[in-house]
């Protein structure tokens, strides 16, 4: 009857199959108790705390280029033109740190990087054309000063995990 599967009576064949399925069952049930997902987790919690740090650090980085850049642009220009700078460098680290949250939350909760932080850099160039006290371009450059801390951190790493 074996060599003959379709003329076995219906009713044996589903008994055999619910069977199968049971073992089936019972042997991917021991094999997930037996699988260690614990490195899996620390991986995931170290990176986690990596990205975390490397955040924080370039939001420093951004923090302190924004400081020197309006600190020499008061020196040298009006405080018309640092002011600018600096209401553009204040949004830059606020575009920063929405796309880093969005980046954050890619793959535990979203499945695509959100596009709120686009709407940062709309808000200043409206500020400053309907804001007669702000300069467009020194609010566009200040915007922008959030990039060299970027590059800076991407030589230091780079730089870190050559040498290592």
């Amino acid at each position: 009857m074996l060599v003959f599967p379709l003329l076995q009576p219906e009713n044996d064949s589903s008994k055999e199959d619910q069977r199968e399925l049971e073992t089936l069952g019972e042997s991917s049930q021991s094999t997930e108790s037996n699988l260690n997902l614990g490195p899996v987790m620390e991986a995931s919690i170290a990176s986690s705390d990596e990205y975390v740090q490397l955040q924080q650090r370039i939001f420093r980085a951004a923090l302190l280029v924004s400081a020197l850049a309006v600190a020499i642009t008061a020196f040298f220009f009006e405080s018309q033109v640092a002011i600018s700078l600096l209401i553009g460098a204040l949004s830059g680290v606020l575009y920063l740190r929405l796309l880093a949250r969005s980046i954050g939350q890619l793959g535990t909760s979203s499945k695509s990087v959100s596009k709120i932080q686009l709407v940062v850099p709309v808000v200043l160039v409206l500020a400053v054309s309907k804001l007669s006290q702000l300069e467009l371009l020194p609010a566009l450059l200040g915007f922008l000063l959030y990039k060299p801390s970027l590059i800076f951190q991407i030589l230091l790493e780079s730089r870190s995990r050559a040498s290592s």
